[in-house]
C-alpha cells in the first residue's frame, strides 16, 4: 500500500507553527474558503455524492486514451516510440522497468481509489451517520462497493492476488500487509457486487453512474474469469514451467475445488445478466444483409450517441454500464487514433493478424494463399470489418475540411501509386502513410487504421472536434458471451450455439455449427475476437485461456499496397481507388520498426514495482521477476 503523503501533513504542522506564533487563536478556525470541512461532508447528501462522484474519476476515459490496450494485444501496434508498450510486448518488463501502466489499473491509483470507496462505506455505515434518507444513503453506498469491487477486479486481472484492504488508512497504522489469496479476493468482489445490487435494486440512476445490472455484469465478468485456464493452479502448472515452479501459487488461482461449479457460477451469474436486461437485436432467427450488419456494428460501437446517417439510436440498450462525455470534454478519440491525412495522431492502428482474422461472408476463413481473395483482400469479409478497420480504399470523411482539396474521393490512401507529374510518371506515396504529403510522422505503420469509436458523422473531423460516444465498460453481448463459453465448458452445446449464432446473424454472418467441444471453443474465441475488438479484451482473455504465446507472442504484420499502371492507362493527381486503372498488389509483411514481440510466461501477470516491494514487505512478488 501507498502511505499517505506525508510531505502534505508536515507541510500543515509547519503552518500550524507558523500562525500560531504571532497571530490570534481563533485566526486558524477560519475555514478555508476552497475546502468543505470533512465532517460536513457526510452530514450533506448533496456533498456525500459530490465525493462518490470523484471516485468515478478512476475510470478515467475508459480505453479511450492515445495508449490503448489493444496495443499490447494481437489486436493493433502503438505508432509511437519509447511509451513503454514496446517493453511489455518484448517481455522485458520488470520490477523496475514498469513499462507502460495505465492510471486505470495502476497499483496505486486503484488503491487510492479503493481508499475512497472504504472512506464512504466507513462514514455511510457508522452508527452516527448524519444522512438519515435511506434511499439516497443505498444509492451512495451501492455506488461505492460498486467501484471498490471494480477496482479490485483491475488489480486481480493484471497482478493477481492483491492486499484486500477495507477500511481507510491513518499516518500511525502499519502498512505491511500480505496478499490475500486469489479466491479470497474473488469473494470479495464477488460480495461487494451482491452488495451493490441489492443495494441499487430498483433504484433509477443518472446516466454515467453504475447501476444494480452492472453489479451483475461486473460479478458475471469476475466468475468467468475465476474458471478459467490461467486461474486452475493444476491446470496453469501444467502449461507453464514459471507458474508450475512457483512458490505461492494461492496468489494466481484455485489450488483445488470443484471447476465445474465454477463454470457453473460463472453461467448462472452471466445468464442472470442476460434476463435483467435486453441488449440489441439478440432475438433474430436469420442473418440480416451485410449491410445492415455494418450498420449494426457501429450503432453499438456509438451506443447510440452519434447523428451520423444510418445510427440508430437503439444500440444504446447494448450499453450497461458506459464513461459517457460532456461538450466541455477534451476527448478527441478520433484525433488520438485517425488517419495522419487527416492530421490525427494513428495511435493504435489494427495489426494483419487482426484484419486476416475476419472471415469471408459465407463464414470461410480469409487466406493469402487463395489467389482470388488475395487479389481483392478487402472484399466480400465479415460486415463488422467494414465497420472496425479503415483500409487502403475505404471511403471515409470529407478530406477537405482539415487538408484541402487533394483528395475529392474522400477514400483511406495506405498504399504508394503510379502518377503523372509534369508528363512524366512517378511513385506517389499516398497521404495517410509516413511519406505523406500532409503528416508523415502520425502515419500508420500497418497500413490500417481503427474505425471502430470513431464517429462516422461527416460534420465532425476528428482534428478538430470532441466527439461523445460513449466507453462501454460493459456491454450486454459480453455477457452474453460469458454465457456461451460457460456452456460450451459444461458440455452445454444447443444454448451456446444459439447465442452464439444471434450475435452473428445480428453482424451479417451466416449461422455456425459444431457438436464438439474443440470445434465450439474453436469458433466461440473466434467471435469474441472479432465481436469485442477494442473493448479491453482481447489481452485478458488471450492470458486467461493461456493461448498467449500463439497469440500475443506472435509478430505484429502490416499491408504494403502497390498500385501500377494497367496498360495504356495513367491517372494525374489528384490520386484516387480506381481498379479500372490500376492493378493492386498486397504483400503482408512481418513489421519489425517498431517492435520486437515475444512472449514470456512472467507477462501473465504484471510485476510489483520495485518501491512497492520496499513499502511493503509483506508483499510477495509475482513469477518471472
Amino acid at each position: 500500500m501507498k502511505p499517505i503523503n506525508r510531505i502534505t501533513y508536515i507541510f500543515f504542522i509547519a503552518l500550524i507553527t507558523l500562525f500560531g506564533t504571532g497571530c490570534k487563536k481563533d485566526f486558524l478556525a477560519v475555514d478555508p474558503p476552497t475546502a468543505i470541512n470533512a465532517d460536513l461532508v457526510w452530514k450533506d447528501p448533496a456533498l456525500a455524492q459530490a465525493f462518490v462522484t470523484e471516485i468515478y474519476n478512476g475510470l478515467s476515459v475508459g480505453g479511450f486514451d492515445e495508449q490503448m490496450l489493444s496495443s499490447v494485444s494481437d489486436e493493433s501496434l502503438f505508432t509511437h516510440p519509447n511509451r513503454g508498450i514496446d517493453l511489455v510486448n518484448a517481455s522485458t518488463i520488470n520490477p523496475t522497468t514498469l513499462g507502460w501502466v495505465h492510471v486505470t489499473w495502476g497499483y496505486d491509483q486503484m488503491y487510492n481509489r479503493i481508499r475512497a470507496c472504504n472512506i464512504t462505506v466507513e462514514k455511510l455505515t457508522a452508527t452516527d451517520n448524519a444522512i438519515t434518507d435511506e434511499a439516497v444513503k443505498a444509492q451512495l453506498l451501492g455506488q461505492a462497493y460498486f467501484l471498490r469491487a471494480y477496482f479490485y477486479q483491475q488489480l486481480l486481472r493484471y497482478y493477481g492476488a492483491v492486499p484486500l484492504i477495507t477500511k481507510s488508512y491513518a499516518l500511525n497504522d502499519d502498512f505491511k500487509v500480505k496478499r490475500a489469496t486469489y479466491e479470497e479476493c474473488v469473494n470479495f468482489i464477488v460480495k461487494d457486487c451482491d452488495e451493490s445490487f441489492n443495494l441499487l435494486k430498483g433504484k433509477t440512476m443518472l446516466k454515467g453512474q453504475t447501476n444494480s445490472l452492472a453489479a451483475l455484469a461486473l460479478k458475471s465478468r469476475v466468475l468467468l474469469y475465476a474458471a478459467s485456464d490461467l486461474h486452475d493452479v493444476p491446470t496453469a502448472k501444467a502449461k507453464s514451467t514459471i507458474i508450475s515452479g512457483y512458490g505461492n501459487p494461492e496468489y494466481l488461482g484455485y489450488l483445488t475445488g470443484d471447476r465445474t461449479a465454477r463454470w457453473k457460477a460463472a453461467q448462472d451469474a452471466a445468464k442472470a445478466v442476460m434476463d435483467a436486461g435486453t441488449g440489441y437485436k439478440l432475438n433474430l432467427s436469420a442473418k440480416v444483409s451485410a449491410a445492415e450488419g455494418t450498420s449494426n456494428y457501429k450503432s453499438i460501437a456509438m451506443g447510440g450517441g452519434s447523428k451520423a446517417p444510418g445510427i440508430d439510436i437503439g444500440a444504446a440498450s447494448e450499453l450497461i454500464f458506459a464513461r459517457y462525455f460532456i461538450d466541455r470534454s477534451d476527448l478527441r478519440y478520433g484525433r488520438a487514433n485517425g488517419p495522419n491525412g487527416y492530421h490525427n495522431w494513428a495511435g493504435n492502428t489494427p495489426i494483419g493478424l487482426l484484419v486476416d482474422d475476419y472471415e469471408m461472408t459465407d463464414g470461410t476463413k480469409f487466406s493469402w494463399t487463395n489467389a482470388v481473395q488475395k487479389s481483392a483482400p478487402y472484399e466480400n469479409r465479415d460486415p463488422r470489418f467494414y465497420a472496425t478497420v479503415l483500409y487502403d480504399g475505404a471511403g471515409w470523411k470529407p478530406r477537405s475540411k482539415v487538408s484541402g482539396s487533394v483528395d475529392p474521393a474522400n477514400q483511406i490512401q495506405t498504399g504508394e501509386y503510379d502518377l503523372m507529374e509534369d508528363g512524366k510518371k512517378i511513385r506517389f506515396k499516398g497521404l495517410d502513410t509516413r511519406g505523406s504529403s500532409i503528416e508523415n510522422w502520425n502515419g500508420s505503420w500497418t497500413g490500417y487504421y481503427t474505425q471502430k469509436f470513431i464517429d462516422p458523422d461527416p460534420n465532425i473531423i476528428d482534428a478538430s472536434m470532441p466527439q461523445f460516444v460513449p466507453w462501454p465498460f460493459f456491454r450486454y453481448t459480453e455477457a452474453v458471451m460469458n454465457y456461451i463459453e460457460a456452456s460450451i465448458e459444461l458440455g452445454d452445446f444447443a444454448p451456446a450455439v444459439l447465442w452464439l449464432n444471434r450475435i452473428r446473424f445480428r453482424a451479417g454472418m451466416p449461422a455456425i455449427t459444431g457438436s464438439s467441444k474443440e470445434v465450439l471453443t474453436e469458433l466461440y474465441r473466434h467471435e469474441r475476437r472479432i465481436e469485442m475488438v477494442y473493448e479491453e479484451q482481447r489481452y485478458h482473455d488471450t492470458r486467461r485461456w493461456m493461448i498467449a504465446p500463439e497469440t500475443l507472442g506472435r509478430k505484429a504484420t502490416y499491408i504494403k499496397v502497390s498500385g501500377t499502371f494497367k496498360a495504356g492507362k495513367t491517372m494525374s493527381e489528384p490520386y484516387h481507388y480506381d481498379t479500372s486503372v490500376y492493378d493492386y498488389t498486397y504483400t503482408p509483411t512481418v513489421e519489425t520498426a517498431q517492435e520486437n514481440r515475444k512472449w514470456e510466461d512472467k507477462i501473465y501477470f504484471r510485476p510489483f514495482s520495485r518501491d512497492e516491494i520496499n513499502r511493503n514487505s509483506e508483499l510477495k512478488q509475482n513469477p518471472g521477476y
